[in-house]
């Protein structure tokens, strides 16, 4: 969605009374900011190890 697209829907005063309220918002803290870089540059954590596929054989062709 554009800025453009946001104003049409919003409004002007809504838009500036969210850009007020923005403005109060105090700077994050410098370990919030790590936690977040940390958070955005890996979103989905961890990736798991692979695991070996299951064996979808009959159980008489597994024999």
């Amino acid at each position: 969605m554009t800025r453009e697209q946001r104003l049409a829907i919003l409004g002007p005063e809504t838009v500036a009374a969210i850009h007020a309220r923005v403005k109060e918002a105090p700077e994050p803290s410098d370990e919030l900011v790590d936690e977040l870089r940390r958070i955005m540059t890996n979103p989905a954590g961890e990736i798991p190890a692979p695991r070996p596929a299951p064996d979808v054989r009959p159980a008489a062709d597994a024999a």
